[in-house]
């Protein structure tokens, strides 16, 4: 699975299945601060993920 990571602008090859919380738990990032895309659309936190993704996750801006 190909993962592009933002915030840190890299990208990662890694070997994961499952769903798309126990990834961003193994990323070491918290869910409530990014949204993840696959194929232009948004991913759930529940979305299975079979491996041969390529996954965005982009940060959450947020002010006022």
């Amino acid at each position: 699975m190909e993962v592009l990571i933002e915030k840190e602008n890299k990208k990662k090859n890694i070997n994961f299945r499952g769903n798309v919380r126990e990834l961003l738990e193994k990323l070491d990032i918290n869910p409530e601060t990014v949204i993840i895309i696959s194929n232009d659309q948004v991913l759930t936190e529940d979305e299975k993920l079979e491996g041969d993704e390529k996954i965005k996750i982009l940060s959450v801006v947020s002010g006022g």
